[in-house]
């Protein structure tokens, strides 16, 4: 890329960053967006699929993870819009299983402290190698977005 493209496109280093960033995640997102079941026969039939399909495109895209979930934690303010943005898709994806929340504040915060708690696994996971077996952390996200999706009804 000449300096001159690269300044026509972008301000400096971190607006390239911030651009990588939002492209990545956004890929993510479609792809555990389009895992979900369109029909979820329950509630528990929606997090398995979209936590593997998590799982799998992260274990598949090591460069991607490292770029959504390590990176994005030194710029603070980015990091907590994404999270809000993925929030969002969780709760529009849970929509297809249960009716509209009765409070929909409570249900905000429950899909931010999901997306935000998978979010540190994962960043866990990546810092570890990623070495843990993809089905047993599959296994265990599941597990978390069922506990705290059990109190969304």
């Amino acid at each position: 890329m000449s300096k001159r493209y690269f300044y026509e496109h972008c301000t400096d280093r971190e607006d390239v960053l911030l651009v990588v960033h939002r492209e990545q995640n956004d890929w993510l997102l479609a792809g555990v967006s389009a895992a979900a079941p369109k029909e979820p026969e329950n509630l528990d039939a929606l997090p398995r699929p979209m936590m593997t399909a998590l799982v799998t495109m992260l274990l598949e895209h090591p460069d991607s993870a490292r770029v959504i979930y390590i990176n994005a934690p030194r710029m603070e303010l980015r990091r907590r819009g994404v999270l809000r943005k993925d929030a969002e898709v969780m709760g529009r994806l849970l929509r297809r299983s249960v009716p509209r929340p009765r409070d929909r504040v409570r249900h905000d915060r429950l899909m931010l402290t999901l997306v935000a708690g998978v979010s540190e696994v994962i960043i866990d996971w990546l810092e570890r190698g990623m070495t843990d077996d993809p089905d047993v952390l599959t296994e265990r996200l599941t597990g978390i977005a069922a506990a705290l999706l059990s109190g969304t009804c």
